[in-house]
Parts: C-alpha cells; sequence; structure tokens
C-alpha cells in the first residue's frame, strides 16, 4: 500500500512562490524510482487537471498553463517529489495532488490572492 502525502501549501500574493513536497511510503526507495510522479491540482468548481509529471528516467513534462513557472523534481533515495512553483498567479489557486501509478495524495491548498 502506497501513501502520500504533500505539504508545503498556503497563502500568498501574486508573483510568489510556494515549493510542494510530497512524500511516499510503503515502496522501496528502488519500486520509487520505477514509476512516474506527477502533480495535479482541482480549483473550485473545475475537474482535476494535471499540472506536471516526472518520468523514472527524469522526463519531465507540464501543463501549457505552468510552463516557465513551475518545476517538477524527485528524490528518489528520499521518496519524495517536489513542486517548485514560481510567479504565481491567482488562477492557480487549487488544492494540489500528489500521483503515483493509481495512488493519491489528500491534497494541500494553495491559495494564490490578487
Amino acid at each position: 500500500q502506497v501513501q502520500l502525502v504533500e505539504s508545503g501549501g498556503g497563502l500568498v500574493q501574486a508573483g510568489g512562490s510556494l515549493r510542494l513536497s510530497c512524500a511516499a511510503s510503503g515502496a522501496s526507495g528502488v519500486m520509487f524510482g520505477l514509476l512516474a510522479m506527477g502533480w495535479y491540482r482541482q480549483a473550485p468548481g473545475r475537474e482535476r487537471e494535471f499540472v506536471a509529471t516526472a518520468g523514472s528516467g527524469g522526463v519531465t513534462s507540464y501543463a501549457d498553463s505552468v510552463k516557465g513557472r513551475f518545476t517538477i523534481s524527485r528524490d528518489n533515495a528520499k521518496k519524495m517529489v517536489y513542486l517548485q512553483m514560481n510567479n504565481l498567479k491567482p488562477e492557480d489557486t487549487a488544492i494540489y495532488y500528489c500521483q503515483r501509478g493509481n495512488y493519491w495524495g489528500q491534497g494541500t491548498q494553495v491559495t494564490v490572492s490578487s
């Protein structure tokens, strides 16, 4: 059973930065490194949407809306994945979820004020 726990959300003004973290448990370091890790978000009244993913080989991809502002990274030894968010905009306000295969974290709230 894999568990994912996000942290690092909060309230920030537009133009500010936040760094989200996701800690994984229930998988060995080797197994953790074999699967892609992703970040998704869900704003009020909207469906959950893809934000970024980091593959096992270090390949990353991003939603167009966050390209150039967000950076995903992972530390397989620590079983952690991060999302550095810069130049935040009010439309980035959402609950951010960590994802690995069929497993999801509980989410962390990010609120960007204008």
